[in-house]
Protein backbone atom coordinates (compact mmCIF):
# COMPACT_ATOMS: atom_id res chain seq x y z
CA UNK A 1 0.00 0.00 0.00
CA UNK A 2 1.28 3.59 -0.96
CA UNK A 3 1.99 5.78 2.45
CA UNK A 4 -0.33 8.82 2.38
CA UNK A 5 1.53 12.17 2.65
CA UNK A 6 -1.70 14.41 2.35
CA UNK A 7 -0.76 17.62 4.18
CA UNK A 8 2.66 16.84 4.69
CA UNK A 9 5.46 18.88 2.85
CA UNK A 10 8.85 17.39 2.17
CA UNK A 11 12.21 18.54 0.69
CA UNK A 12 14.12 16.63 -2.32
CA UNK A 13 17.51 17.64 -3.22
CA UNK A 14 18.37 16.53 -6.34
CA UNK A 15 14.67 16.55 -7.25
CA UNK A 16 15.05 17.32 -11.11
CA UNK A 17 17.37 14.18 -11.65
CA UNK A 18 16.32 11.04 -12.95
CA UNK A 19 15.90 9.62 -9.15
CA UNK A 20 14.79 12.95 -7.58
CA UNK A 21 12.03 13.00 -10.32
CA UNK A 22 11.22 9.40 -9.47
CA UNK A 23 10.93 10.60 -5.99
CA UNK A 24 8.92 13.81 -6.30
CA UNK A 25 6.66 11.61 -9.07
CA UNK A 26 5.67 9.02 -6.00
CA UNK A 27 5.46 11.82 -3.21
CA UNK A 28 2.89 13.83 -5.26
CA UNK A 29 1.21 10.92 -5.99
CA UNK A 30 0.70 10.57 -2.29
CA UNK A 31 -0.72 13.51 -1.67
CA UNK A 32 2.79 15.09 -0.09
CA UNK A 33 3.30 18.80 -1.14
CA UNK A 34 7.49 18.96 -2.28
CA UNK A 35 9.77 21.52 -2.51
CA UNK A 36 12.65 20.90 -4.84
CA UNK A 37 15.73 23.71 -4.42
CA UNK A 38 18.55 23.63 -7.75
CA UNK A 39 20.87 25.82 -9.49
CA UNK A 40 19.84 25.96 -13.06
CA UNK A 41 17.09 25.93 -14.64
CA UNK A 42 14.44 23.18 -13.93
CA UNK A 43 13.69 20.68 -16.91
CA UNK A 44 10.70 20.34 -19.14
CA UNK A 45 10.21 16.98 -17.70
CA UNK A 46 9.25 17.57 -13.98
CA UNK A 47 5.80 16.99 -12.98
CA UNK A 48 3.01 19.63 -13.54
CA UNK A 49 1.55 19.71 -9.83
CA UNK A 50 0.23 23.05 -7.47
CA UNK A 51 1.77 20.93 -4.87
CA UNK A 52 4.78 20.74 -6.41
CA UNK A 53 7.39 24.21 -5.68
CA UNK A 54 10.71 24.40 -7.52
CA UNK A 55 13.27 27.28 -5.96
CA UNK A 56 15.91 28.34 -7.61
CA UNK A 57 19.57 29.68 -7.54
CA UNK A 58 20.04 27.30 -4.36
CA UNK A 59 23.99 26.20 -3.80
CA UNK A 60 23.59 23.04 -1.69
CA UNK A 61 27.02 22.98 -0.21
CA UNK A 62 26.85 26.63 0.18
CA UNK A 63 25.93 27.28 4.17
CA UNK A 64 24.45 30.55 4.08
CA UNK A 65 22.12 29.25 1.11
CA UNK A 66 21.13 26.03 2.31
CA UNK A 67 19.92 28.03 5.80
CA UNK A 68 18.40 30.54 3.96
CA UNK A 69 16.56 28.29 2.09
CA UNK A 70 15.14 25.91 5.18
CA UNK A 71 14.15 29.21 6.87
CA UNK A 72 11.74 29.94 4.79
CA UNK A 73 9.97 26.60 4.32
CA UNK A 74 6.31 26.11 5.53
CA UNK A 75 6.03 23.09 8.04
CA UNK A 76 8.75 20.53 7.27
CA UNK A 77 7.88 16.91 7.58
CA UNK A 78 10.87 15.32 5.59
CA UNK A 79 13.73 16.19 3.52
CA UNK A 80 15.22 13.46 1.22
CA UNK A 81 18.81 14.19 -0.35
CA UNK A 82 19.31 12.59 -3.49
CA UNK A 83 21.37 15.19 -4.78
CA UNK A 84 25.24 14.67 -5.49
CA UNK A 85 27.50 13.89 -8.30
CA UNK A 86 29.43 11.13 -9.53
CA UNK A 87 33.25 10.92 -11.17
CA UNK A 88 35.33 8.24 -11.99
CA UNK A 89 39.04 7.92 -11.98
CA UNK A 90 41.92 6.15 -10.89
CA UNK A 91 43.60 7.05 -6.96
CA UNK A 92 46.85 8.43 -8.66
CA UNK A 93 44.96 10.66 -11.17
CA UNK A 94 42.44 11.96 -8.58
CA UNK A 95 43.48 15.52 -7.41
CA UNK A 96 42.46 17.00 -4.00
CA UNK A 97 40.47 19.27 -6.08
CA UNK A 98 38.37 16.03 -7.07
CA UNK A 99 38.14 15.07 -4.06
CA UNK A 100 36.83 18.78 -2.79
CA UNK A 101 34.19 18.62 -5.58
CA UNK A 102 32.99 14.70 -4.67
CA UNK A 103 32.67 15.79 -0.81
CA UNK A 104 30.63 18.91 -1.41
CA UNK A 105 28.16 17.54 -4.25
CA UNK A 106 27.80 14.25 -1.79
CA UNK A 107 28.47 14.80 1.97
CA UNK A 108 28.55 18.53 2.04
CA UNK A 109 25.16 18.96 0.81
CA UNK A 110 24.11 16.00 2.78
CA UNK A 111 24.86 17.23 6.10
CA UNK A 112 23.96 20.88 5.23
CA UNK A 113 20.19 19.87 4.63
CA UNK A 114 19.94 17.52 7.50
CA UNK A 115 21.23 19.70 10.08
CA UNK A 116 18.87 22.71 8.63
CA UNK A 117 16.23 19.81 8.27
CA UNK A 118 16.48 18.75 11.75
CA UNK A 119 16.78 21.82 13.11
CA UNK A 120 13.08 22.29 11.70
CA UNK A 121 11.75 19.28 13.16
CA UNK A 122 13.47 20.21 16.77
CA UNK A 123 11.65 16.86 18.74
CA UNK A 124 9.76 15.76 15.87
CA UNK A 125 8.27 14.06 13.53
CA UNK A 126 10.53 14.10 10.70
CA UNK A 127 12.16 11.70 8.59
CA UNK A 128 15.53 12.80 7.12
CA UNK A 129 16.81 9.79 4.09
CA UNK A 130 19.54 9.94 2.19
CA UNK A 131 21.24 8.76 -0.62
CA UNK A 132 24.63 7.02 -0.36
CA UNK A 133 25.51 4.37 -2.55
CA UNK A 134 27.08 0.63 -2.73
CA UNK A 135 30.34 1.80 -3.77
CA UNK A 136 30.24 3.52 0.42
CA UNK A 137 29.96 -0.19 1.48
CA UNK A 138 31.76 -2.65 -0.59
CA UNK A 139 34.38 -0.45 -2.59
CA UNK A 140 35.70 -1.66 -6.10
CA UNK A 141 38.16 1.06 -6.80
CA UNK A 142 38.18 3.11 -9.46
CA UNK A 143 36.38 6.20 -8.07
CA UNK A 144 37.90 6.57 -4.57
CA UNK A 145 36.90 10.34 -4.36
CA UNK A 146 33.27 9.41 -4.82
CA UNK A 147 33.36 6.49 -2.67
CA UNK A 148 35.25 8.75 0.17
CA UNK A 149 32.20 11.56 -0.51
CA UNK A 150 29.31 8.76 -0.10
CA UNK A 151 31.01 6.81 2.84
CA UNK A 152 30.36 10.34 4.80
CA UNK A 153 26.95 9.79 3.77
CA UNK A 154 26.81 6.73 5.21
CA UNK A 155 28.59 8.10 8.83
CA UNK A 156 26.50 11.30 8.46
CA UNK A 157 23.00 9.24 8.62
CA UNK A 158 24.24 6.37 11.15
CA UNK A 159 25.71 9.16 13.30
CA UNK A 160 22.72 12.04 12.94
CA UNK A 161 20.38 8.96 13.92
CA UNK A 162 22.10 8.05 16.99
CA UNK A 163 22.25 11.70 18.22
CA UNK A 164 18.30 12.11 17.72
CA UNK A 165 17.41 9.15 19.25
CA UNK A 166 14.84 9.88 21.68
CA UNK A 167 13.09 12.15 19.18
CA UNK A 168 10.60 11.30 17.07
CA UNK A 169 12.95 12.17 13.92
CA UNK A 170 14.31 9.25 12.01
CA UNK A 171 17.05 9.42 9.66
CA UNK A 172 18.01 6.65 7.05
CA UNK A 173 20.19 6.41 4.27
CA UNK A 174 19.77 4.05 0.92
CA UNK A 175 22.77 2.20 -1.14
CA UNK A 176 22.25 1.91 -4.76
CA UNK A 177 23.68 0.55 -7.13
CA UNK A 178 23.74 1.11 -10.44
CA UNK A 179 20.42 3.06 -11.61
CA UNK A 180 18.92 3.03 -15.25
CA UNK A 181 19.01 6.54 -16.20
CA UNK A 182 19.37 7.79 -19.63
CA UNK A 183 22.99 9.30 -18.65
CA UNK A 184 24.03 5.58 -17.13
CA UNK A 185 22.73 3.95 -19.99
CA UNK A 186 24.62 6.80 -22.61
CA UNK A 187 27.80 6.07 -20.73
CA UNK A 188 28.42 2.38 -19.75
CA UNK A 189 26.26 0.58 -23.03
CA UNK A 190 25.18 -1.97 -21.04
CA UNK A 191 24.25 -5.57 -22.38
CA UNK A 192 20.44 -6.50 -21.97
CA UNK A 193 21.28 -8.71 -19.16
CA UNK A 194 23.46 -6.07 -17.33
CA UNK A 195 20.29 -4.04 -18.12
CA UNK A 196 17.95 -5.96 -16.74
CA UNK A 197 19.96 -6.02 -13.06
CA UNK A 198 20.51 -2.42 -12.52
CA UNK A 199 17.98 -0.84 -10.41
CA UNK A 200 14.85 1.17 -11.47
CA UNK A 201 14.25 5.10 -10.03
CA UNK A 202 10.93 4.11 -9.71
CA UNK A 203 11.69 1.33 -7.41
CA UNK A 204 14.41 3.02 -5.88
CA UNK A 205 11.61 5.82 -5.25
CA UNK A 206 9.28 3.47 -3.40
CA UNK A 207 11.67 2.51 -0.64
CA UNK A 208 12.77 6.39 -0.20
CA UNK A 209 8.43 6.84 0.07
CA UNK A 210 8.57 4.41 2.92
CA UNK A 211 11.40 5.35 4.87
CA UNK A 212 10.21 9.16 5.13
CA UNK A 213 6.78 7.96 5.41
CA UNK A 214 4.64 7.98 8.93
CA UNK A 215 4.56 4.26 8.23
CA UNK A 216 7.61 3.97 9.81
CA UNK A 217 7.68 4.70 13.10
CA UNK A 218 11.12 3.10 14.25
CA UNK A 219 13.42 2.44 11.59
CA UNK A 220 16.38 4.76 12.37
CA UNK A 221 19.91 4.86 11.48
CA UNK A 222 19.97 1.92 9.15
CA UNK A 223 21.89 1.89 5.29
CA UNK A 224 19.74 -0.36 2.81
CA UNK A 225 20.72 -1.71 0.02
CA UNK A 226 18.33 -1.42 -3.28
Amino acid sequence: MTPDFSGKHVVVTGGTGALGRAVVEALLGAGATCTVPHRGAAPAEMPRSERLRLVGAVELADEAHVMRFYAELPELWATVNAAGGFAAAPATETPLAALRVQLDQNLVSAFLCSREAVRRFGRGPGRVVNVASHAAVEPTGGSLAYTIAKAGVVALTRALADEVKGSSVLVNAIVPTIIDTPVNRKAMNPSPEALARWSKPADIAATILWLSSADNRVTTGAVIPV
